[in-house]
């Protein structure tokens, strides 16, 4: 079955089951998330935590700037972009980047990931969200990471018309028997970023933004102080959340999110997508400041 194909069985099961389309402009049910561009105070030490602990690998250097991607698969996933001297990412958050996160193709890369933090030490929190089970970090700067892998999109649950989503214990032992004893050797081809999570500063602006303007559906929204979009049934490709309302918007001279991206199937849902948010250019803003850029 093709892309194409699949999109569409994504979309009739979607329409027929879940979520709130935007009364407008709908982004393509095969559109996928690029890479994600971050701001870091020191190159050098964020590159030891990329490739050793999160088993990313330089496919681009550059002075102060390093694109990594998978073992076996050249697609740039994270951009590190040194700015010396940013200041961290304070404990209770800027508004922007909550976290980014990084999807596994299966739950034994997650099991061996597990297996290789517990190796060498690395501390990060654990998560069943029924339709993934996830493991949460913060890189050198503070920024925050999800590496998951997704469950079975069959056994995913829903309920008036929204995914049945939580945050659950994670059965670490469990996943990591599904590796089979298979060691840790780096991310896997077929790794790709899934979501990306960003704190903002109202949800009915964010809303109106990510939903209405840029066409992404509701599949969530009776999280407490949350939400959550995606294109083509997915759990999410974003999320948002006021858990940092109050706070300033990541600046200048702040470790941050510069951008993320998303990739389009043509030229064609690119203008479109700018004509719905009402930009000249392939980028745009939401209202606190955060960068996203469609690509084909």
């Amino acid at each position: 079955m093709n892309t194409a194909e699949t999109a569409m069985q994504a979309q009739a099961a979607f329409d027929d089951g879940y979520g709130l389309a935007p009364r407008g402009y709908r982004l393509p049910a095969a559109m996928r998330l690029g890479r994600v561009v971050l701001q870091v105070s020191d190159l050098k030490r964020s590159l030891g935590y990329y490739e050793g602990v999160l088993g990313l690998r330089a496919i681009e250097r550059s002075a102060g700037r390093a694109v990594l991607g998978a073992y076996g698969d050249d697609a740039p996933l994270v951009e590190l972009r040194e700015k010396p001297g940013a200041n961290a990412v304070p404990r209770r958050g800027r508004l922007g980047l909550y976290h980014f996160a990084i999807l596994l193709p299966d739950r034994a890369a997650l099991g061996r990931f597990i297996a290789h933090l517990a190796e060498i030490g690395e501390r990060a929190g654990a998560s069943d969200h029924l339709v993934s089970e996830a493991l949460y970090l913060n890189d050198p700067d503070g920024l925050g990471i999800e590496v998951y892998a997704d469950r079975p999109r069959a056994s995913w649950r829903h309920a008036q018309r929204q995914l049945l989503m939580t945050t659950d214990p994670l059965d670490l032992q469990d996943v990591v028997r599904a590796a089979g004893g298979e060691r840790w050797t780096g991310m896997p081809a077929g790794t790709v970023i899934g979501h990306v999570h960003l704190y903002v500063g109202d949800i009915g602006q964010a809303a109106e933004f990510y939903h209405e303007r840029l066409g992404l559906d509701k599949v969530v929204w009776s999280y407490p102080g949350a939400l959550f979009l995606s294109a083509g049934g997915y759990h999410h490709h974003l999320g948002v959340n006021t858990w940092a309302a109050g706070a300033d918007p990541a600046g200048g001279d702040d470790a941050r999110l510069l951008e993320w991206e998303i990739i389009l199937p043509t030229a064609a849902d690119v203008a479109a997508a700018k004509q719905s948010l009402g930009v000249d250019t392939d980028t745009a803003r939401d209202p606190w400041g955060t960068q996203l850029r469609l690509l084909s």
